[in-house]
């Protein structure tokens, strides 16, 4: 064979095997690079951004946050000083050649995971959801702090959604808040959730919520439909046992119909708490029932300007259809079962002495 085809070949041959040393090096580099680290716990939970929680079995879930605004570059760092990902390189590699971009958002990933698997999970837009459950009777107040306490939103922030005036007329919500409006149940929202977006979930809740109760509903004046959302509210905070709701909603219509205060304590706690800021009191003395304020139903007759709480299904059922009774009072007789006393004179009423209030949620 002629010695310059045996240097060909020989030359060949060298970057042949040249090049598939380096094929292999490179190949094990992206399996070293993309394998999953050692992750280690305490040094994880340090870094902000990042909320490490042990779950069953030897995994740990992470919530793993990408900011708003935030580089593919500014991520790696981070992941990589969480001890997520090996090396940053190999993920700059991914997110250059990468058909989709990473969202923001929070995230769930479980450790130890691959750079390919957390960058899949980035890019997919697929959050973490928090869940949130909103108990009958809370006002609006306690709402927005049990929405921030979740991680969902700034109370204050809530708090200015649920009275924006905009919203309120979107819905025909004859107001100045969605007092009343917010149905309680439980939620899913991501974290960081627009407050608004957040309210207007609930009010849309709402809405299913009473027309699968009544479908005649929708058909009420907005106005005609408030006065039963603030009936609804009081029946909310004073029912203890389900089968009486209707018994105190009817009770409450009686005294409508005739202009006779309704008296109800828990419009006076609503004042103390809400308007007043106190604390929720043990029991009402006559110093409080004599506040003056238009929620107090004790001086003045008729419905308070607004309802007092979110009313649950039992108090919209109760007002929707209301026991057809000649009760005009009702008091606690015991503490420990809720059960109460429903009588048509006030001689039987007066017979306690110590008005009881329902425990604040």
């Amino acid at each position: 064979m002629h010695k310059t085809s045996r240097r060909i070949i020989t030359i060949t041959a060298l970057l042949l095997g040249a090049l598939l040393f380096l094929c292999c090096a490179v190949t094990a580099c992206l399996v070293f690079f993309n394998s999953a680290p050692h992750f280690s716990l305490d040094a994880a939970s340090g870094n902000e951004g990042l909320l490490v929680e042990p779950i069953d079995g030897e995994e740990i879930a992470v919530r793993f946050e990408v900011r708003r605004g935030e580089s593919s570059q500014s991520v790696g760092r981070r992941l990589a000083e969480s001890g997520l990902i090996r090396n940053q390189l190999f993920w700059d590699i991914l997110c250059r050649f990468g058909k989709e971009h990473i969202k923001t958002g929070s995230y769930r990933i479980e450790v130890p995971a691959s750079q390919i698997a957390i960058h899949r999970i980035l890019v997919s837009g697929k959050q973490i959801l928090l869940r949130v459950t909103v108990p009958e009777g809370l006002t609006l107040t306690k709402t927005a702090k049990l929405m921030e306490e979740a991680g969902i939103c700034p109370a204050d922030t809530f708090v200015t959604a649920a009275i924006d005036p905009q919203i309120i007329e979107r819905y025909r919500i004859p107001g100045i808040s969605m007092e009343g409006y917010l149905y309680p149940d439980t939620y899913l929202f991501p974290p960081e959730f627009p407050a608004e977006k957040a309210v207007q979930a609930m009010v849309d809740t709402f809405f299913s919520r009473i027309t699968d109760i009544d479908a005649d509903t929708l058909s009420l004046p907005p106005e005609e439909l408030n006065r039963l959302i603030i009936l609804a509210s009081i029946v909310e905070r004073e029912y203890r046992l389900d089968e009486e709701a209707p018994l105190m909603a009817g009770v409450f219509i009686n005294r409508l119909n005739i202009n006779m205060a309704l008296q109800s304590c828990a419009t006076v706690v609503y004042v103390i708490t809400e308007v007043q800021g106190r604390p929720h009191p043990e029991m009402l003395y006559n110093r409080d029932i004599e506040i003056r304020d238009p929620y107090n139903t004790y001086i003045r007759p008729g419905l308070p300007p607004g309802p007092i709480c979110s009313p649950g299904s039992v108090a919209l059922r109760a007002v929707l259809n209301p026991s057809e009774t000649n009760y005009m009072y009702f008091r606690l007789v015991n503490q420990a079962s809720g059960k109460h006393y429903f009588s048509n004179t006030l001689d039987d009423h007066i017979r306690a002495s110590v008005l009881y209030v329902k425990g604040g949620p």
